[in-house]
């Protein structure tokens, strides 16, 4: 009967849930907020906005009337939470991480949404998050605020603010707040390693073309000036090699060029050097690995080795000749001063015949055949 009566008086019955809660508007303005139970509400000019406690934020269009106008309201029900020019907030829900809030951010809260409690962090003497609250901000999945860099090993990071140079990071896992000024952070590679000139065209002194292959090892030993003072430091040594070794390589003939390697080689590379230790770079050998000659050139130079390697085996072989016609002379001296000797060689010379020979008959037998023999020496 009661209820009936009301609903005839022209109220409305409006149940609040447990997780639950009502704003409730009379002629536009909010008058309260409803917790759970049983209400009767005047149907005229009367609005309810209804908000589940499962989303924490308090999201409505009459928020900033109901903290300016009515802060009893306000201040029962909701948590507000401002953060400073240079502060983070990191917001936690019954001890657990619920939001990260960068500088100069607000948030209305339901008070009884859950036990809040706030960390603030001040930014405006580092951004460096520590390896615990790092380590509780990726446990909640709230890493939207925060920039990772990974910087490997044998490896530094060069760190920027807003464009400008901070600091070095030396290698492993770097964390920042990115909620006021932008960080980059640009790998520099400390290893030893290789840089390959290939094809430099070089004009010699003889007005030759050939081209050359370089080569030179180096490393950076000054990452801050490597990267500052040139755009490009692995560019800066490519055009220094080939600079050098053009001035070097054509002021030389082709032949002094092809003889003389070593010495081309310290040379470009002491100008290189000095070159590039002004720039934080450390440059250790250098080698002209190939020397690329014409086709027409290349074909000169085989004539002209052949004809050399010709000239020397025909030199040799006259060597050898006279050699042989000397020991020849020698021999036959021998022999006309000692007979014993003459008739051992002329007794090697029938050994000889007769190793070639199927039948050898000798009429005066071995004596005669050797008195004959001497005779016709005589």
């Amino acid at each position: 009967m009661e209820n009936l009566v009301k609903m005839l008086l022209g109220f409305e019955k409006v149940i609040v849930m447990e997780n639950t809660r009502a704003v409730v508007l009379e002629n536009g303005q909010v008058s309260r907020i409803l917790k759970p139970g049983l209400y009767w509400l005047r149907r005229k000019d009367t609005d309810v906005e209804s908000h589940s406690l499962s989303r924490a934020e308090f999201v409505s269009s009459y928020e900033r009337a109901l903290v300016m106008e009515r802060p009893d309201l306000a201040t029962d029900h909701l948590t507000l939470i401002e953060t400073g020019e240079d502060e983070v907030a990191v917001v936690l829900r019954d001890g657990r991480i619920h939001d990260v809030m960068g500088p100069q951010m607000r948030a209305v809260l339901w008070t009884d949404a859950g036990a809040w409690t706030v960390e603030r962090i001040d930014v405006s003497e580092t951004l460096d998050v520590d390896a615990r609250m790092a380590t509780r901000l990726a446990r909640a999945g709230q890493t939207a605020r925060v920039a990772t860099f990974e910087v490997p090993e044998a490896h530094v990071g060069l760190m920027s603010l807003e464009g400008a140079f901070d600091r070095v990071l030396e290698a492993g896992t770097h964390r920042f707040w990115a909620v006021a000024r932008k960080i980059d952070v640009k790998l520099v590679d400390l290893r030893r390693r290789v840089h390959d000139v290939v094809g430099q065209e070089i004009l010699t002194k003889d007005r030759v073309t050939i081209r050359v292959n370089l080569a030179a090892d180096f490393r950076v030993a000054d990452p801050v000036k490597a990267v500052t003072m040139v755009k490009d430091f692995e560019e800066a040594l490519h055009r220094a090699l080939q600079f050098a070794f053009r001035k070097t390589l054509g002021a030389l003939t082709l032949d002094a060029l092809l003889a003389e390697k070593v010495s081309v080689d310290a040379e470009a590379a002491a100008l290189v050097r000095s070159q590039m230790a002004e720039i934080g770079l450390e440059v250790g050998e250098i080698a002209l690995k190939d020397v690329i000659l014409p086709g027409e050139m290349r074909d000169i130079l085989n004539k002209v080795v052949a004809a050399q390697k010709e000239a020397e085996a025909n030199v040799i072989r006259r060597r050898e000749e006279t050699n042989a016609t000397r020991s020849l002379l020698n021999t036959a001296k021998v022999m006309a001063e000692n007979p014993v000797m003459l008739r051992l060689k002329e007794l090697e010379a029938l050994e000889g015949i007769a190793a070639k020979v199927d039948t050898l008959t000798i009429h005066n037998g071995t004596d005669g055949l050797m008195k004959d023999l001497v005779r016709l020496r005589d």
